[in-house]
C-alpha cells in the first residue's frame, strides 16, 4: 500500500481553528502551554479538546430529543372552528393525501431522514476513531464534510413552521400555532450542528501515524 504523506502534526505544525493560519510549534512546547495563534490570537491546539467527549455528549442528547421532536406535534391548526395538531410524519402524510408528494418528500428527507443519518454517521465516526480503524480514512473524511455540510438543511421545517405562524392570523377563520414540538426538532438540530463541529476529523489521520500493533 502506498504510504500516506506526512501530517501537519508529524511536521509539529498547528492549523488555527478560527483563522485557519498554519503555525510552528516550538519542539519543547509543554502540553499545558498555551500557545497562541501569531494573526487572529486565538489558543491553538493540536486537536480540538475533548473532541470525542463533546461529541458523543452531543449525539446523545440529540438522540434523546430526537423522540419527542417526531412524536409530539409540531404545530396546531384551527380553520373555521377545527383544530388538529400535525406531527411532522402527519404533517408528510397529509401533504401526500392531498397530492403535494413533492413538499412532502422535501420535509421528509429534510426532518426526519437527514438528522437521524447525521447522528448514525456521527455515532460511525466516533466508533471507528475510538476502534482506530485504519479502514479508508479518505472516504471517512468526505463523509463526515457531507454531514457537515448538509445538517443544516433540517431546519427547513422550522423555517415552514415559522412562516405560517406570522402569516396566518385570521382569527377564527384560521391561525397557527408553533407547538412543543418544533422546539425540541429545533434542539436536535442546533445539536447535530454543534456536534459535527465539534468533531475534530483529523483524529481519523491519527491512526495512520502510529505504527501497526
Amino acid at each position: 500500500m502506498k504510504p500516506w504523506p506526512p501530517s501537519a502534526a508529524r511536521q509539529s505544525l498547528i492549523s488555527c481553528l478560527s483563522c485557519e493560519l498554519l503555525s510552528k510549534a516550538p519542539a519543547n512546547l509543554d502540553d499545558h502551554l498555551r500557545m497562541r495563534c501569531p494573526r487572529c490570537g486565538a489558543t491553538l491546539h493540536a486537536r480540538k479538546p475533548n473532541s470525542l467527549a463533546r461529541t458523543w455528549a452531543l449525539v446523545i442528547a440529540a438522540f434523546i430529543f430526537y423522540i419527542p421532536a417526531n412524536v409530539l406535534p409540531i404545530m396546531t391548526v384551527t380553520s373555521l372552528g377545527k383544530t388538529q395538531s400535525d406531527t411532522i410524519m402527519s404533517g408528510v402524510a397529509y401533504l401526500l393525501l392531498h397530492g403535494m408528494w413533492p413538499l412532502a418528500l422535501l420535509i421528509f428527507f429534510a426532518s426526519v431522514v437527514v438528522p437521524l443519518l447525521k447522528l448514525v454517521i456521527l455515532v460511525y465516526l466516533l466508533i471507528s476513531v475510538q476502534l482506530r480503524s485504519r479502514w479508508r480514512p479518505r472516504d471517512r473524511t468526505r463523509l463526515y464534510r457531507i454531514t457537515e455540510a448538509v445538517g443544516r438543511w433540517s431546519m427547513v421545517d422550522i423555517y415552514v413552521v415559522t412562516i405560517l405562524v406570522a402569516l396566518v392570523h385570521l382569527g377564527n377563520l384560521a391561525t397557527i400555532r408553533a407547538e412543543v414540538g418544533a422546539v425540541f426538532f429545533g434542539a436536535v438540530v442546533v445539536i447535530t450542528i454543534f456536534a459535527a463541529l465539534t468533531f475534530d476529523p483529523r483524529l481519523i489521520w491519527d491512526r495512520l501515524e502510529q505504527p501497526h500493533e
